[in-house]
């Protein structure tokens, strides 16, 4: 067998005396077959696999036209403003991330056979069965994030993937692989996630009475069960996060942006991917009525045992405590930088609390000398504008020019729009030097409401607004009752009904739920491009003199065509010459 050398260091999963900390040890420099006998050692490589796994709040906002940042050197505001370039500037790029993680998996995938466990036979089947299922489903994962980030049209016009491998590579390995076919990512997707899916629970939980009959054929002790498969496996990837990719992927596949002859992914399989998702929660009831504010200090107190909120698909772990994005993005009143400063774009979409649309001054009674009174209450919840109150602190937001939050009072820490983010900042959390204050926190990695929302963008375009094609829920229920845990439409939401007995306008009003309830969340920049929607609509906010405010334009966006899709960076296409580049990156 030839020896594959894995350079990095498991220094969590080894016990190392206090010489060893300075002397480096051989032993920390393992070739893969000490896998077979170093079970710690196995486990380490898909835990570094992990690790690499993208960041939910990534703070793309600033390149889309839901917001901007104070930050001049920012890459996101780089990248709007005409920098993006396929070596520069390129902030969404998971080339290396995403194929770093997918060898490591596949190093493990080759040897795992091998590897004792346990010495209880029973045991050792059961722990090989779910970590093989975490590799394949954490595969298709960084997959998904590879063909979000660089499929795209080929000069010759050929709807492309990204390069395809399924082997450990070695030095004798060809790296000069071509791109497969945007079909045949798809297919490798949802063939690494149906081996996931056949291998694991939909959830990691205790139980009692008797083994899950899935997995009765490996051990019929649920003493044994619960050690492999249940709470304490809580928070690594389980059956229904492969599902929730599934649908993540679906989504993706059937959009506009990749409309294709050689693309047979349809809508119905898309909403169809959902709604087993939303069946597992529970249907319609499963919708988590506190799911608005999935972040606050209510439901973060009340974590533990690495249990999910109810809104939570899959997170990340729960700080001890911190108060960096409050630090980062309270405004300056509150001791912090305002790096997010959401746009005027984005407050107009937000409804007035009887449901319609602002622009419909007549049906909603909107009021542009008091432009935020009667509106969604989500606006409060995830924007500060002027008149803003915070009932823990006692205190007003005043955006009035010369004001301290007012708009560039103070270079790299005012706003630019006239707003700042308050979507995900515990306001319990106090960044006064003098009397600083941490509390604990969570990133999600998985909403349910992301996968209702994408049920009824997908069901919407498969079937019509209120077609449930057999199911208890069409498109049009989904929006219903989040329009309805909003707060908004009151009991009879005229103006969901009348988008009702329309494909197209059922289609905005979703994208437009879409954006509200997943604002700040990383989600404009692909959701965008994958409509092909307008990419250069300018950013705007505004400027509140005394009790008027006049709107302004803050940032104009320069994006060309091609850039619907990212670029495959120029280090590959320069290396190997097999890698053709997306139509119109240089």
């Amino acid at each position: 067998m030839k020896k594959k050398i894995i350079p990095f260091i498991i220094g969590a999963l080894m016990l190392t005396g206090c010489d060893d900390l300075f002397s480096p040890a051989i032993e920390n420099f393992q070739g893969v077959e000490n896998m077979y006998n170093d079970a710690e050692y196995a486990r380490g490589i898909l835990h570094n696999v992990y690790s690499l796994i993208p960041g939910y709040y990534d703070n793309s906002e600033y390149g889309t036209d839901d917001a901007v940042t104070n930050q001049p050197s920012n890459v996101y505001l780089q990248m709007a403003t005409g920098a993006w370039t396929t070596s520069s500037y390129n902030p969404q790029n998971q080339w290396t991330n995403s194929y770093g993680a997918i060898q490591y998996i596949n190093l493990f995938l080759e040897h795992v056979g091998g590897v004792k466990w346990s010495d209880d036979e029973e045991l050792n089947k059961l722990f090989a069965q779910r970590l093989t299922g975490e590799a394949y489903g954490l595969r298709g994962m960084f997959y998904f994030y590879l063909l979000r980030a660089h499929a795209g049209f080929g000069a010759n016009g050929e709807l492309l993937g990204v390069p395809i491998f399924t082997e450990p590579q070695t030095i004798e390995s060809d790296f000069n692989q071509p791109r497969a076919s945007f079909q045949a990512c798809v297919e490798q997707i949802y063939n690494d996630l149906s081996e996931a899916e056949k291998r694991l629970p939909y959830e990691y939980e205790d139980v009692s009475g008797s083994v899950p009959a899935d997995f009765q054929s490996l051990t019929q002790d649920v003493g044994k069960y619960n050690t492999v498969m249940g709470a304490k496996a809580r928070q690594l990837y389980n059956g229904i996060i492969a599902r929730a990719f599934r649908t993540r992927t679906a989504v993706l596949a059937a959009s506009p942006f990749f409309e294709d002859a050689s693309n047979a992914a349809t809508w119905a399989d898309a909403a169809n991917a959902a709604a087993a998702v939303i069946d597992y929660k529970g249907g319609l009831s499963g919708l988590a009525s506190d799911g608005v504010e999935y972040y606050s200090p209510t439901i973060i107190n009340t974590i533990k045992d690495g249990a999910n909120p109810n809104e939570i698909l899959w997170r990340g772990n729960k700080g001890s405590g911190d108060n960096d994005q409050e630090s980062q993005n309270f405004p300056p009143s509150l001791y912090g930088n305002g790096y997010m400063n959401p746009s005027q774009n984005l407050v107009d979409i937000f409804p007035m609390a009887n449901g319609y649309p602002i622009s419909d001054v007549t049906a909603s009674g909107y009021d542009a000398n008091n432009p935020y009174a009667g509106r969604d209450p989500r606006l409060g919840k995830y924007i500060f504008y002027n008149g803003s109150t915070i009932s823990e602190k006692s205190i007003t937001i005043n955006i009035n020019e010369g004001n301290q939050d007012g708009g560039n009072v103070t270079e790299n820490r005012s706003t630019r729009t006239g707003y700042y983010m308050r979507k995900r900042l515990r306001m319990d959390v106090n960044c006064n030097p003098a009397s600083i204050s941490k509390q604990p926190h969570y990133t999600p990695r998985i909403r349910y409401t992301e996968m209702y929302l994408n049920y009824a963008e997908a069901a919407n375009e498969a079937w019509g607004p209120k077609n449930a094609n057999g199911r208890d829920y069409s498109a049009y229920d989904v929006i219903k009752a989040i329009r309805k845990r909003a707060g908004i439409g009151g009991t009879n939401d005229a103006y969901l009904e009348a988008c009702a007995a329309s494909k197209d306008k059922m289609r905005e009003l979703i994208r437009n739920e879409r954006r509200l309830e997943l604002c700040f969340e990383g989600f404009r920049f692909w959701d965008l491009r994958r409509w092909k929607a307008d990419l250069n609509e300018p950013v705007y906010g505004i400027s509140w003199n005394g009790n008027s405010y006049q709107k302004i334009t803050v940032e104009e966006r320069s994006y060309e065509d091609y850039m619907y899709c990212c670029p495959i960076p120029n280090s590959e296409i320069l290396k190997y010459s097999n890698l053709i580049q997306n139509k119109g990156w240089k």
